[in-house]
């Protein structure tokens, strides 16, 4: 009988992906209560590595955050960042002027495209319990003919994100239709727009000891399946274990058996781009030259400038959910 896997690999960080992605990474933390300032006790920040605390043995990081947990200003060229947080809050500010608070299963998708800076601080909102922060960070390529798009902001807030529930099984459509279900729209020049690249990101949740049938989809796609929590599964005859990456066959139904615990995915599936990928940090091009460039435009403009007072500006604690836009358009969802 067909295997529908390809390949497995252990879960480093970042993890592992296949054209058009680029980068993805899971965040775990157990933030403990807030100072009333937004950040942890100062008492607890003593021996860690402040501005690049990125210890996996700790319950918790402050990445490069110095008070608050995050990162501070950083710029983005070539690329588009998918952002899920599904526990806690991200609190957003870009050189567009753009700004926003979201979390608690929101997703902020941003198409950097010819450069933007953006800051991603995790504030710690509640003072009296703690404070968990569970978020991935997918990057997805542009196409060289999309490398220099103007940067777009755009917020898919959880309330119009599909989750379709079937039998011990919850999936969670924030790219790509699942069967029937659509997602909201992605950014407009995203290579997830155009449907026939079949670009799909579903966090998939499963009940212990369920039975469940991924569908297949398109020889032309790269598919990967991102067991990141949970007992075991099998997949047809072979057993995987959690933190691994399973490459799959697109043009197999893949049946997966549960083992004892809540088993957690998420699936990141695209054709291929097909283009040579030059990386340097946070910008991607298609050639050492033009990534050479790219840092020199960014050293000279700054690409737009910083517009807001600290490199890692958080929102007022009180403030809810919210978008702010930049032709000034105002979304609060609290």
């Amino acid at each position: 009988m067909k295997t529908p896997v390809l390949q497995t690999f252990p879960l480093s960080t970042p993890w592992q992906t296949l054209d058009p992605f680029l980068f993805s990474v899971y965040h775990l933390d157990h933030f403990p209560k807030g100072n009333g300032e937004m950040g942890p006790d100062p008492s607890l920040l003593k021996g860690r590595n402040l501005g690049s605390d990125f210890d996996p043995t700790q319950k918790w990081r402050m990445y490069h955050g110095q008070s608050i947990p995050g990162f501070p200003y950083h710029p983005h060229r070539g690329f588009e960042t998918i952002t899920i947080v599904n526990k806690g809050f991200c609190d957003h500010s870009d050189s567009l002027g753009a700004a926003g608070r979201f979390g608690e299963g929101d997703v902020q998708w941003m198409t950097a495209g010819r450069g933007v800076q953006h800051s991603e601080m995790f504030p710690l909102l509640k003072d009296d319990e703690e404070n968990p922060l569970e978020l991935f960070q997918i990057w997805l390529n542009l196409p060289k003919s999309g490398k220099f798009v103007d940067p777009h902001f755009k917020m898919l807030w959880h309330e119009d994100i599909p989750v379709v529930e079937e039998e011990n099984a919850k999936i969670k459509v924030i790219a790509g239709p699942y069967k029937n279900v659509a997602p909201p729209h992605p950014a407009p020049d995203s290579w997830a727009a155009d449907p026939e690249n079949e670009v799909a990101v579903w966090n998939i949740h499963l009940e212990p000891e369920a039975e469940f049938v991924l569908p297949s989809a398109s020889a032309s796609v790269n598919r990967v399946l991102y067991f990141y929590d949970g007992d075991e599964i099998h997949i047809g005859d072979k057993k995987i274990n959690p933190s691994f990456g399973i490459v799959l066959d697109p043009t197999t139904d893949v049946n997966i058996k549960v083992g004892s615990e809540t088993a957690h995915f998420m699936l990141l599936q695209g054709k291929p781009i097909g283009e040579p990928v030059a990386k340097y940090g946070p910008f991607v091009m298609n050639t050492q030259e033009e990534i050479q460039k790219a840092m020199e435009e960014y050293r000279l403009t700054q690409f737009g400038g910083w517009p807001w007072p600290h490199p890692d500006h958080v929102h007022d604690k009180n403030k809810g959910r919210f978008a702010l836009y930049p032709d000034g358009k105002m979304v609060d969802k609290n």
